[in-house]
């Protein structure tokens, strides 16, 4: 069967050039005589991959060295509570709720001490963003808390709050890797690697030395559960338990690509722009489909819209499939569909389902 653009927010599509070389690697790494899969994490050969992928990832981000980089288990949805555990050191923390993403990190949050929503956007169902330098931040916030891309409701900052002291902690799952990031501007950066760097099964975070060693309010650091504690395992290499060994092989293949084949995010960022411009031009210049988002804060990633009745919407959906275009059904929260174009979708997967979606309009309109 003939590959399928596959528009699904996650976990999705790979680099098929990465597919390619892990197909190639996966019975014998580099004469190994076994598998990534199987090898043990304390071998010479994985202890090349991890190595390599981290300084790999720092090279394609940019990550001062006063930055630590780790990878872990659980997802980006753990980081939702060892993001508190490790830094609500006031007992109390902004967030700024875009989403449902943000929505469960500050829930989270609030069983640490008290998750303040500093700015939401619930009032128009999360088809904006608040703006960052309009919001009264608190006082005594030990960090502010941000989801940069909002996978579900095509949302995305253009702006990050900036304010001297607080630190500033990004969930970027949906947008990691498809732009250029001033990685100083964080005190702390995770991501769930299924979207845009790896199979599912792993979080990477990067975090500022000079953030470990505290804890929430009333917590010692030391009471912190040893795998939820940022210190404990960043000082260990990531390698305080078994690791996900087959996700970092695959985010050193990933960043390779990105490095060799594409020539890094400046030009990663180029080609994302220039394939949700297809789709957005194409969005405006019609009146069949409706995208709810404030353009200035379109998602470059995950492109939301409808058709005029639901009953169309899943026409559409089942037509799209039939045709080769998988994983078009919006989030039961919005609706409609929703094409999620990452880095490894290819500018020809947005140009035909373009044309597909021209056709479905005149034979429906």
């Amino acid at each position: 069967m003939a590959r399928v653009y596959n528009f699904s927010a996650g976990p999705s599509m790979l680099p098929e050039a990465v597919l390619q070389r892990a197909q190639a690697e996966l019975l014998d790494y580099k004469g190994s005589g076994q598998s990534v899969m199987e090898m043990s994490h304390r071998s010479k050969w994985f202890d090349d991959i991890i190595h390599d992928t981290e300084a790999a990832l720092r090279r394609v981000l940019n990550v001062p060295d006063n930055y630590k980089v780790g990878f872990f288990q659980g997802g980006a949805t753990q980081q939702f509570a060892m993001v508190p555990l490790n830094f609500m050191e006031s007992g109390t923390a902004d967030y700024i709720v875009t989403g449902n993403f943000s929505k469960k990190a500050a829930e989270e949050g609030a069983k640490f001490g008290t998750a303040r929503i500093a700015a939401s956007s619930k009032d128009k169902n999360f088809t904006y963003i608040p703006d960052v330098k309009a919001i009264e931040y608190g006082k005594d916030a030990s960090y502010i808390h941000i989801c940069q891309n909002n996978t579900i409701f095509g949302t995305r900052y253009v702006e990050v709050p900036e304010v001297p002291g607080v630190p500033l902690v990004a969930d970027m799952s949906s947008m990691i890797c498809s732009e250029p990031v001033d990685v100083t501007k964080y005190g702390c950066i995770y991501f769930g690697v299924q979207k845009n760097i790896a199979p599912a099964g792993m979080a990477v975070a990067i975090v500022r030395e000079d953030l470990l060693g505290k804890s929430a309010k009333g917590c010692a650091p030391e009471q912190i559960p040893t795998m939820m504690n940022y210190t404990t395992l960043l000082g260990a290499g990531s390698m305080y338990n078994t690791p996900p060994c087959w996700c970092i092989y695959m985010t050193g293949l990933v960043m390779d690509w990105l490095e060799r084949d594409i020539g890094g995010l400046a030009a990663m960022q180029a080609r994302n722009a220039a394939k949700a411009r297809v789709l957005y031009d194409y969005l405006d210049g019609q009146d069949f489909y409706k995208n709810p988002v404030e353009k200035r804060y379109r998602s470059m990633m995950n492109v939301t819209f409808t058709s005029p009745t639901q009953e169309l919407d899943k026409a559409f959906c089942s037509a799209a499939a039939e045709a080769g275009f998988v994983n078009l059904k919006g989030h039961r929260l919005v609706g409609g569909m929703r094409a999620s174009i990452y880095n490894a979708m290819p500018p020809e997967g947005i140009d035909r389902l373009v044309d597909f979606m021209e056709a479905f309009r005149r034979e429906h309109a």
